[in-house]
């Protein structure tokens, strides 16, 4: 065919000839051949720079203007320095399908490094590091992120940011779980600090080094007020009150209250881990003790924490242990389970809400709240520091106290159980003044 190709050429092309449209010299041109079949394949022919011709296929059943305008912008490309065609075009589908590889992996790496596998590796480093709370994290994880807020869980972790998650607390705040929604941002923000520092730390679980996150979007969320003041410490009338009805309380529910109390305000945590193995009892005196494992914080290792009972407690600790052959010590079971946070607050809380109501107390408290009195009280008594640290197993993380210090102030730990019980019953116990009012 000389001229143009054209439609109508093109239709009377015999089968298995050649046609072409003019072109240039230096642009290449529009080739095309017509199969056995009557349908025509275009191709854009051209000179590579080996001077060698070559052809490349455009399309089969393509349209004659569509076929041109392919074959344009490859004489283009060809015109602009573009010399060998096929190695350049080769050259950009391997790249095509290198980075439609490398889509794929990332989009399953983030279908796999989402908030809730996050959390999760967050809760098993817990549980391998032989946290107790790993369980009752993990617990809670599910129950306010995963349950209520699955497209948010299944979302890439590295993506989020303070926005998406606002909502999960401003839902517990709504719901008046203020307590539950300051643990909940304390998990979030602690899961993605130990994703990021699990990239630079070889001891770091496998499970939250792969997450591949890099920045804490959890590490501006605001901390939750739930109106009650951390500072609350019990006035000596409202110790001695609440002891006086934890005192006629019958049965383990009394028995455990009064055993939290008389131990110093310990953690509920700690409490809840005492085995009966751990109780120790002189006959010959009547005194005794239990040992709790402290491994709060960043220990890898428990700390050993002995605290004096006194020898009233050993009509609470049968009382506890009833006929039971169970192993746990703080229980309401007859030692089959240990007493949780929970089943504490849950004997606790209507005690306080009566005193509150009878003028007994001026606001609610917590075993926290007693915790802090018991220590405040106990410095009001002349304790010192160093004793009120060794009895309640705080303030002990000091370079020679870790590793120098072993005595443990077992007489003067004794000796404070003992003074405090005085002042709850008001049989001594003389009061020392202190500065706002904390003595009164």
């Amino acid at each position: 065919m000389k001229g143009m190709l054209t439609a109508k050429g093109l239709a009377a092309l015999p089968a298995g000839e050649w046609a072409s449209d003019p072109a240039p010299r230096g642009a290449g041109c529009l080739d095309v051949r017509k199969l056995a079949g009557g349908q025509l394949r275009f191709y854009y022919r051209y000179t590579k720079a080996n001077g060698q011709r070559d052809r490349l296929l455009i399309g089969t059943g393509l349209a004659l203007t569509a076929a041109r305008e392919s074959a344009a912008a490859l004489s283009r490309r060809y015109q602009a320095g573009e010399r060998d065609l096929r190695d350049a075009i080769e050259a950009e589908a391997a790249a095509a399908e290198r980075a439609k590889a490398d889509a794929l992996a990332e989009s399953t790496r983030r279908s796999g490094a989402t908030l809730g596998a996050l959390m999760m590796a967050y809760a098993q480093s817990l549980e391998d590091a032989g946290k107790v709370s790993a369980a009752a994290t993990r617990a809670a994880i599910r129950r306010h992120i995963e349950e209520p807020w699955p497209a948010l869980w299944a979302r890439p972790a590295s993506e989020l940011e303070l926005d998406d998650l606002l909502p999960i607390l401003s839902r517990m705040v709504r719901g008046k779980k203020m307590r539950e929604g300051g643990k909940i941002r304390s998990y979030l923000r602690a899961a993605y600090a130990a994703a990021i520092a699990a990239k630079q730390d070889a001891a770091a679980p496998d499970a939250l080094r792969a997450l591949n996150v890099s920045r804490n979007p959890a590490r501006d969320l605001a901390t939750l007020d739930s109106g009650q003041p951390r500072d609350r410490v019990l006035s000596v009338a409202e110790l001695r009150a609440y002891w006086r009805k934890i005192e006629a309380m019958p049965g383990r529910q009394g028995a455990l209250l009064r055993f939290h109390l008389l131990t110093g305000g310990q953690r509920i945590a700690q409490l809840i881990r005492l085995q009966w193995s751990d109780h120790a009892h002189d006959a010959d005196t009547g005194t005794g003790s239990v040992r709790l494992l402290d491994i709060k914080g960043r220990r890898r290792l428990p700390r050993v924490h002995l605290v004096p009972l006194l020898p009233r407690m050993a009509i609470d600790l049968a009382t506890l242990r009833g006929d039971g052959g169970g192993p746990h010590l703080f229980s309401l079971t007859a030692g089959k389970t240990p007493a949780t946070y929970d089943e504490l607050r849950g004997i606790m809380d209507p005690v306080v809400a009566s005193m509150v109501t009878a003028g007994e107390l001026a606001s609610p408290c917590t075993p926290g709240d007693l915790r802090r009195t018991v220590e405040t009280r106990l410095a009001a008594l002349g304790m010192s520091e160093e004793v009120r640290g060794h009895l309640q197993s705080h303030g002990l993380s000091g370079v020679q106290k870790r590793h120098y210090n072993f005595f443990e102030y077992a007489a003067e730990k004794r000796a404070a159980v003992e003074a405090f019980f005085e002042l709850l019953t008001g049989v001594g116990a003389t009061v020392l003044p202190m500065r706002n009012g904390l003595g009164r």
